[in-house]
């Protein structure tokens, strides 16, 4: 019907706004459904502001040379006899106040294990996009790398490009492109799920009408390939990319322990408890159990919300 001058629309149904069909969404109704999700997602989330912020929020610097006393080291908790309340989760050998080390802590892990799954997710979405939609032999070299690599552990080859790293920067040069060298070792060891997951999703889609009508209208193949066909498989790259979060924070902090991650001058959560680990049998368990603990609600929370999300994006699992 045409609309006539001065007829009344108010009617009319409104517009929807993004936040309104968001929340209105199936993926929001899974979320808010799941105690379990919700009660992880708010977990991720404090413990993601309290490293951001952790200048803020800290109540020490433990980096700073001039606020660290020899004097003040080995507190205990402050509820324990002996504590002090300066220190609520006690101090390490150096003096350092433990709350604050693990704040400052996980701005290094988190800063790691976000850096190398999106390293990680670039290199192995490009591959699989590439393996998928031209396939040929450049398929099979793409995943016969890919087969070859998924027959080590992740963390041997993190270690193995660790060590070459190391060796090739040398041991005064090193310390200076450590985080560069973590993000790189761990994005290199994850990018497999990434490619075959994609490449999978792309054997699919390229037979689809819309990606024969580009090809038919004369669209560029990396066009079409990044365009068109990414978009529709970025579902199943986004729960992966969750759960590597908690692997690769898990990897930084197996590498620091071992010793070839960050210095302990400014350690991640792997150093803070490769540094109480030393410590622990001889009573002073607060320096490794509370890194120790924190790094285990972490990764736990991450895994919980990509479980969720694995579900939540696929119908089949409903």
């Amino acid at each position: 019907m045409p609309h006539v001058v001065g007829e009344d629309t108010s009617g009319a149904a409104p517009a929807r706004g993004p936040l309104r069909r968001a929340i209105e969404s199936d993926l929001w109704y899974s979320f808010t459904r799941s105690p379990v999700t919700v009660v992880s997602a708010a977990v991720t989330l404090v413990m993601i502001l309290s490293a951001a912020f952790a200048p803020l929020v800290a109540p020490h610097n433990p980096f700073d040379p001039a606020t660290i006393s020899i004097l003040d080291s080995f507190y205990p908790p402050a509820w324990m006899e002996g504590g002090n309340p300066r220190f609520l989760l006690g101090t390490d050998d150096q003096g350092r106040d433990i709350l604050s080390t693990i704040l400052y802590g996980m701005r290094i892990s988190l800063a790691v294990g976000f850096a190398s799954v999106l390293f990680a997710m670039v290199i192995g979405v490009t591959l699989g996009l590439v393996a998928g939609y031209i396939g040929g032999a450049v398929d099979s070299v793409i995943m016969r790398i890919a087969d070859v690599q998924l027959t080590f552990p992740a963390i041997l080859i993190a270690l193995l490009i660790n060590g070459v790293a190391r060796a090739m920067a040398g041991p005064q040069s090193y310390d200076q492109v450590v985080l560069v060298v973590l993000v790189l070792s761990i994005g290199l060891s994850f990018w497999v799920q990434y490619a075959r997951t994609v490449r999978g999703s792309v054997l699919v889609e390229a037979n689809k009408e819309y990606v024969l009508a580009a090809r038919l209208i004369g669209l560029r193949p990396w066009t079409i390939m990044f365009k068109h066909v990414l978009p529709n498989v970025m579902g199943p790259v986004l729960v992966i990319a969750t759960i590597n979060l908690a692997l690769a924070i898990i990897t930084e902090a197996t590498l620091s322990f071992l010793g070839v991650g960050v210095p302990p001058t400014e350690p991640s959560l792997g150093t803070l408890i490769r540094i109480g680990n030393d410590f622990l049998f001889s009573g002073e368990w607060w320096i490794t159990i509370f890194p120790g603990i924190t790094l285990a609600i972490l990764a736990l929370a991450v895994n919980l919300l990509g479980d969720w999300l694995r579900d939540a994006l696929n119908p089949k699992l409903r």
